[in-house]
């Protein structure tokens, strides 16, 4: 179980850091330099990424019993820009909680 948050704080991570370079890079080179090819593959990316963050997430909510809430705070960081580096730090005090117990 351990190795799934541990996929999902890198999903997270992954995801956040592709939704900011869409939003802050890719779609300026799109309005300000007329190159739609960036938010293309930047999107892409985004997107892919996107879903694994919320497949991750489902599976470390059946896994570990979490509540909808919990899933839908995952979901809300996932669509909000940064919100993922925020969530990521609930998701590293909880793995720090299941590395000791280990």
């Amino acid at each position: 179980m351990n190795k799934k948050l541990s996929w999902l704080r890198r999903a997270g991570i992954a995801e956040g850091i592709s939704f900011l370079v869409l939003l802050c890079i890719a779609m300026p080179v799109k309005y300000f330099l007329k190159e739609p090819m960036a938010v293309t593959v930047v999107g892409w990316i985004h997107g892919i990424l996107f879903v694994a963050f919320l497949f991750l997430a489902w599976e470390v909510k059946t896994d570990r019993n979490k509540s909808a809430k919990w899933f839908g705070t995952a979901f809300l960081a996932s669509i909000l820009p940064a919100g993922t580096f925020f969530f990521d730090k609930k998701l590293k005090e909880e793995e720090a909680i299941i590395s000791d117990q280990s």
